[in-house]
């Protein structure tokens, strides 16, 4: 079996250290097979011992954290170990592959559709030590690189099945890549939402716009988008009585504020959780401020989840795939 796990992982490193022909990379990619597993599944290729102590540990505290957001606590990713000897076809097509290896070599390498596409390895060696110290020191980039393969077979997965409402890109000149399980359900003038049925409730996906240079970049920042939710949630997303209920931010939850780029577009990405006025109802949502410096707006897409005793992070991730396929027209 170790001698199999050497030869695996040499074949492995040759992959990543070969010096191949761009042209020759793309046409060899072209008959790979498609990846496989579930959505946010991240495949460990780690020897039990290792993932059972304290690089195992590591890996756990940083893949499998919490997901920003949600109310309960579901992991960033789900995790499955995998012995090197099992690591071999059809299990070398999972889509995201972290994969550790004890050696005298200090390595960290990201390589791309190795076994299939779309398909993110990377490969981490060195004592347990070095190991640990490098997780930690790549932690950021890698849980990245992770999330945006994921978040690309998810939208590739959305095209083969597209609502062709043009309601969007009437209204505000945009268009999303939208499943067609999703239903517009409102127009207004300045509003747009759709939404999909689950088995306990429903995922949203609404867009909007605001005048250019409105939202501040301050300390104030939260703080003005707050307002602004809950003021677009009076107007549009009403409770059972629309008189005093209707959506805003949860109050005993501050929402998570990140920088992000939107159809090649600074943004600001806002993760948090919504609640009804007066009213027991609540989940997550997320939202993209996008500027729209070409039109002198803000444009906003936001999506929120109504599943009560459901997980909702997968819910959740195939909203921000949706949301960051935003396309402004010129």
């Amino acid at each position: 079996m170790k001698k199999l796990y050497t030869l695996l992982l040499l074949c492995t490193l040759a992959l990543f250290s070969s010096c191949e022909d761009p042209k020759d990379k793309e046409t060899a990619e072209q008959f790979l097979p498609l990846s496989a597993g579930k959505v946010n599944l991240l495949a460990v290729v780690i020897d039990l011992e290792q993932w059972q102590g304290k690089v195992g540990d590591s890996i756990r505290s940083i893949y499998g954290a919490p997901t920003d957001g949600l109310a309960m606590e579901e992991p960033i990713f789900s995790l499955k170990q995998l012995n090197p000897e099992v690591f071999k076809d059809p299990i070398t097509q999972y889509r995201s592959v972290l994969m550790i290896k004890k050696s005298d070599k200090k390595q960290y390498k990201v390589r791309g559709n190795v076994y299939s596409k779309p398909q993110k390895i990377i490969f981490i060696g060195g004592t347990d030590d070095e190991i640990i110290e490098q997780l930690k020191e790549n932690q950021k980039e890698s849980v990245r690189i992770f999330k945006d393969n994921e978040l690309l077979s998810k939208q590739q997965f959305i095209k083969g099945s597209l609502n062709r409402d043009e309601t969007l890109q009437e209204t505000f000149g945009v268009t999303l890549n939208i499943p067609s399980v999703y239903k517009m359900v409102k127009k207004e003038d300045n509003f747009v939402w759709f939404e999909r049925k689950v088995a306990k409730g429903t995922m949203n996906v609404i867009a909007y716009t605001l005048p250019y240079g409105s939202i501040p970049k301050n300390d104030k920042t939260i703080d003005a988008i707050i307002k602004m939710r809950d003021s677009i949630g009076e107007a549009y997303v009403p409770g059972r009585d629309p008189e005093t209920m209707y959506m805003i931010t949860e109050k005993a939850y501050a929402p998570y504020l990140y920088n992000a780029t939107v159809d090649n577009k600074p943004a600001l990405e806002t993760k948090g959780r919504w609640e009804v006025k007066n009213f027991l109802m609540g989940g997550p949502f997320i939202n993209y401020i996008v500027e729209d410096e070409e039109h002198n707006r803000l444009m906003v897409v936001e999506g929120f989840t109504f599943a009560p005793s459901e997980d909702k992070r997968d819910f959740m991730f195939e909203i921000e795939a949706i949301l960051k396929s935003l396309k402004i027209q010129k």
